[in-house]
């Protein structure tokens, strides 16, 4: 498998390639920050990178976490408003079982309150995430922390 830096090194992997590197890595810490966000959809196609960039330019730009209120809120619109906020803590991963940071939306949104999100982190200031909207498995997603 390729080296993965960024964002853009994920969403030119494939569905298969983003599980087994989910799989293999570790929760990490609860990141401090914010993060820029990228939105993987139809991981390794072209589709994948329009995606990515239109969700970019006019809806979700990435996520700030606050690890010592166990919170973080996702920002929004080119303005990056602060909102959608979630519970940030360590549990198992409905993926595969193992140790994962879940960002737990059912208490803390009434617009998100169907989502839980899953990260690990895959490279330096690099986390790979999974969306589920339910317990069905929706898209992936990158943050990218300043190093």
């Amino acid at each position: 498998m390729a080296e993965v830096r960024t964002g853009d090194d994920l969403v030119q992997m494939t569905q298969e390639q983003l599980d087994d590197l989910f799989r293999e890595s570790p929760a990490g810490d609860i990141p401090r920050g914010e993060a820029k966000g990228t939105v993987i959809v139809d991981p390794g196609t072209e589709v994948s990178e329009i995606a990515a960039k239109v969700a970019h330019a006019v809806a979700w730009q990435g996520k700030v976490f606050d690890p010592d209120r166990g919170v973080l809120l996702n920002e929004v619109t080119p303005l990056h408003i602060d909102a959608i906020k979630a519970k940030v803590y360590k549990d198992k991963s409905w993926f595969d079982g193992k140790q994962s940071i879940v960002l737990d939306y059912s208490e803390t949104s009434i617009v998100a309150h169907w989502i839980r999100d899953e990260i690990r982190l895959v490279a330096p200031a690099l986390y790979l995430g999974i969306v589920y909207w339910g317990h069905d498995r929706l898209i992936n997603f990158a943050l990218e922390f300043p190093k």
